[in-house]
């Protein structure tokens, strides 16, 4: 492993240059996106989304029922209504239609683009930035145990072993959400039944659930789904005429998002965003560095050589 060491040091270090600008892209805009679960859970007051005040909103802007999707945006007190078209925004407290949303909200939105298309339709650089982000983790194993000294080399080596589950599993879950695996076993059949208007699917949520806790419901097909925070972890669920039925979880978003454990599982998310970027901020100025050495001892040789 001594003798292939310095030829892994090199595979890592250009991975890391080649790869440095998307990565720096993706793992920012990551650490930003930690924080949404956190503020959304600490937004959520008991009782503060009525299903009057939804049914309302439903039956005044969206009387045809032809909305495919509302969600609860807690940090805003807003309900969105999204059809065909552009989403419209209800603050739920007045029941009126607002501009759209919050600037934290709009923060998190463009954070989200950036981090899954880079806002250019990119994904692709995305899903390379992730698996080279494996290999860095990977090679950085492979390399071995070195002793960990007061440096940024050792908080580079330290940083990478002790934080190696968080950085790891981040950019396997994200490389899994990206190639469609979501580690969730197969849901039941769905029930051959009518579709649901949007009105009555609200209802059958708020029998079983405080409204603040609802992320959104969606239709898909004929089905809708639903996610609701319960017991500090977004859960999915059909919503059908009998009710409520748990979908398996999707543990590859669970854990890449952080929605689960309240606030934790985002505070988890932060430190791992915090951690990627000192390692690879680190990693290109540890090169620079030593860029800098090599230059500086050749300057030496020539001016020791040069004659007199």
């Amino acid at each position: 492993m001594t003798a292939i060491r310095p030829l892994l040091a090199s595979i890592h270090r250009w991975t890391a240059l080649v790869f440095a600008l998307p990565l720096l892209a993706v793992i920012a805009t990551g650490l930003v996106l930690s924080f949404e679960p956190i503020v959304a859970t600490a937004a959520r007051a008991p009782g503060s989304v009525t299903p009057a005040a939804v049914e309302a909103a439903l039956q005044r802007f969206d009387p045809q029922s032809q909305a495919r999707m509302i969600a609860i945006v807690p940090q805003d007190g807003a309900l969105t209504i999204g059809g065909g078209g552009a989403a419209r925004w209800i603050d739920l407290r007045s029941g009126e239609e607002i501009a759209g949303a919050s600037a934290l909200t709009t923060i998190f939105r463009t954070a989200r683009r950036m981090h899954e298309t880079l806002l250019l339709d990119l994904g692709w650089l995305v899903t390379a930035s992730t698996v080279a982000m494996l290999v860095l983790v990977v090679l950085g194993v492979a390399m071995g145990w070195t002793r960990l000294r007061n440096n940024l080399f050792g908080w580079h080596k330290a940083t990478g072993w002790f934080l190696l589950p968080l950085v790891f599993a981040s950019p396997l879950t994200g490389l899994f959400l990206a190639l469609g695996i979501s580690l969730a076993a197969a849901p039941p059949p769905a029930p051959r039944a009518a579709p649901l208007p949007m009105v009555e699917a609200v209802r059958l949520v708020a029998a079983g659930h405080d409204l603040a806790n609802l992320g959104w419901i969606r239709r898909l097909g004929p089905n809708l789904v639903a996610r609701i925070a319960v017991d500090g972890e977004l859960k999915t669920f059909r919503v059908g005429r009998d009710g409520l039925e748990a979908l398996p979880r999707a543990w590859s978003r669970v854990i890449h998002e952080g929605v689960y454990g309240g606030v934790w599982g985002g505070v988890i998310n932060v430190v791992t965003s915090i951690a990627l970027v000192f390692l690879l901020v680190s990693g290109v100025v540890l090169w620079v560095q030593g860029r800098l050495r090599i230059a500086r001892h050749r300057a030496r040789r020539r001016t020791a050589a040069a004659p007199v």
